[in-house]
């Protein structure tokens, strides 16, 4: 039966962003990987899965990001002629803000001087 040697991890992403899963399986038979939301397996324009070259699993990339549409809990599974095995991942996204974090974060350090100053 495969086991999982990395599984993927909950994200939150920005509107517009891009999100990453990590999945890696190991077993004998080498497993194979397939990403799954809600049930199915994805397929979008924005996903894409990326192979490892050993084939011991993938990445699963989301870009760019949609609110309502990728909010969702994403499967990996691990098949092999043995068994299969289950593991998922939460992604959560948030509404993009306009200014860049780096523009963002002196704007509030800024609202935090004027606050205590």
């Amino acid at each position: 039966k495969p086991t999982f040697m990395k599984a993927p991890e909950d994200q939150i992403g920005i509107s517009g962003g891009v999100a990453s899963f990590v999945c890696q399986a190991t077993g004998e038979p080498k497993p194979r990987i397939t990403w799954m939301k809600k049930g199915k397996k994805v397929s979008s324009q924005r996903f894409e899965v990326i192979e490892f070259d050993d084939g011991s699993g993938s990445v699963l990339r989301i870009q760019p990001l949609r609110v309502h549409r990728d909010e969702a809990i994403y499967e990996c599974t691990a098949t092999n002629s043995v068994g299969e095995i289950n593991t998922s991942a939460k992604l959560t996204v948030l509404e993009g803000i306009d200014s860049p974090p780096c523009l963002l974060y002196e704007q509030v350090l800024i609202r935090l001087l004027y606050c205590f100053y």
